[in-house]
């Protein structure tokens, strides 16, 4: 009786394992389509929060008009790669002009995010590649968001024209029926970082 009550519950979990085939794979061609902002503050404190902050409304607000014109991710990624030095001028510049002595580093890389909600939107987690900026030691608390298409401070976003599949913007618009799916798909992510990264 025990041989068949832990098939039963070995097929059960397996059938459910092989059903998260496909939104897994779905939740990694999103990441595959977006491009995402994330910044380290320097410390916990309260002043090293605001000023992240600060930094971000700096590096948005000087963003949003370079990528007026983007219509891809790739277009994006390029777009910052061509002014990072400009973003980290505009970052440094609102840095000192707080009066921190604070160096702003950034780069782009690819990166491990969890499962975050913006507003009517909910992005899975996964490897993605992002813009990253340090403030000083980067040892406090983050802020992330998604650069392309735009997800940032609630933003409106043209989430129609952008690259992913209809599918896929009906995955991230229904915040209701994944939510536990997309918590699956964060734990198998993080395994993957894990013996990845």
């Amino acid at each position: 009786m025990k041989i068949i009550t832990k098939s039963l519950i070995i097929g059960i979990v397996l059938t459910f394992l092989f059903s998260m085939i496909p939104f897994t794979s779905q939740c990694e061609n999103i990441s595959s389509e977006l491009f995402r902002l994330h910044i380290l503050a320097n410390s916990d404190s309260e002043s090293d929060q605001e000023l992240k902050l600060k930094v971000r409304d700096k590096i948005l607000d000087y963003t949003k008009n370079l990528y007026k014109a983007s219509a891809t991710k790739s277009e994006t990624i390029k777009i910052t790669k061509d002014n990072l030095d400009n973003i980290l001028s505009v970052a440094n510049e609102e840095v000192k002009r707080l009066g921190y002595s604070y160096k702003v580093n950034g780069k782009i890389t690819r990166m491990f995010f969890n499962t975050r909600t913006y507003g009517d939107y909910t992005i899975p987690s996964g490897t993605y590649d992002a813009l990253r900026i340090t403030i000083g030691k980067g040892e406090g608390h983050n802020w992330w968001c998604v650069m392309y298409p735009s997800f940032c401070l609630g933003e409106s976003t043209d989430l129609q024209n952008s690259t992913l599949t209809d599918n896929d913007k009906e995955l991230i618009s229904d915040n209701s029926g994944y939510k536990i799916k997309f918590q699956i798909v964060e734990w198998i992510e993080k395994l993957k970082s894990y013996f990845k990264y």
